[in-house]
């Protein structure tokens, strides 16, 4: 299938490893040019340089913390001074911290907040006025099952992550009509690091190991495995596509059907 993508400019946060580094490879290979971000440069050369080698498209590198208002501008800046547009923003940031209520400080939300709310919201202030003036433009978030399913040990993720759903799904309605798609994608038990350190967290509170706590997980997703980062990558490709170009507002689990729920 031809997504039509070839030539557009894409911004992928949290892009040096995991899921983010997986959808870069993944738009990458569609003739995507990139501007990954992440906070540790040498990992984020060392990705440049796979997707280069693999895609042949051009890839703009910035070292930033999104959480921080002027690295986000800092960001688009870079990536306006390379390519002069923002046709696809990707939104994704490490999840905040594991643990029940009581052990995080406000110091711990506030910088949650941060991490995954104030740097959607601040990326979209700033590419999104491009977007409109072309009547062209796909926001696609990174978020998690846990915006649908709670996950327990997990409040700050379940928490925040469903502002920026309610975020998205207002702001949907309000771009549409400017040819700009805003849509989430939730992530279940997929083959990261986030996960390995989950299941490590879990084997010490429980008294198992890391390996007993995937195992419990791989017994409730319905497909029996985590899944792989770029299973995940190959949806968020589809939803920047021309193809995907009447989907907007959309909450899509990419979980191996997890999620109980009907809707």
């Amino acid at each position: 299938m031809d997504l039509g993508l070839k030539g557009k400019v894409a911004l992928v946060g949290a892009s040096s490893r995991g899921l983010g580094r997986a959808v870069a490879e993944e738009l990458g290979s569609e003739g995507v040019d990139l501007v990954l971000c992440a906070r540790g440069a040498a990992a984020l050369e060392e990705t440049a340089r796979a997707i280069r080698a693999a895609s042949r498209v051009r890839v703009l590198t910035v070292a930033a913390d999104l959480s921080q208002i002027t690295d986000v501008a800092r960001v688009v800046g870079a990536a306006m001074k390379e390519f002069g547009r923002i046709d696809i923003l990707v939104t994704n940031g490490g999840g905040p911290p594991a643990g029940p209520f009581e052990s995080h400080s406000a110091d711990a939300w506030q910088a949650a907040v941060r991490q995954n709310l104030d740097s959607v919201v601040e990326l979209t202030r700033d590419v999104l006025p491009g977007m409109k003036e072309r009547r062209w433009g796909r926001i696609i978030n990174v978020t998690s099952i846990a915006v649908k399913q709670p996950v327990d040990n997990l409040i700050l993720s379940n928490s925040i992550r469903a502002a920026v759903t309610g975020f998205a799904r207002t702001l949907a309605n309000e771009v549409a009509p400017f040819g700009v798609t805003v849509n989430n994608v939730m992530p279940g038990y997929t083959r990261t690091d986030r996960v390995t350190e989950l299941a490590s967290k879990n084997a010490k509170l429980k008294g198992t190991s890391s390996a007993d706590e995937i195992a419990v997980w791989e017994k409730q997703i319905p497909m029996g495995r985590l899944g792989e980062p770029r299973e995940f990558a190959a949806m968020v490709a589809f939803l920047a596509s021309e193809r995907a170009s009447y989907m907007t507002g959309s909450s899509i689990a990419v979980d191996g059907g997890w999620i109980r729920s009907l809707l």
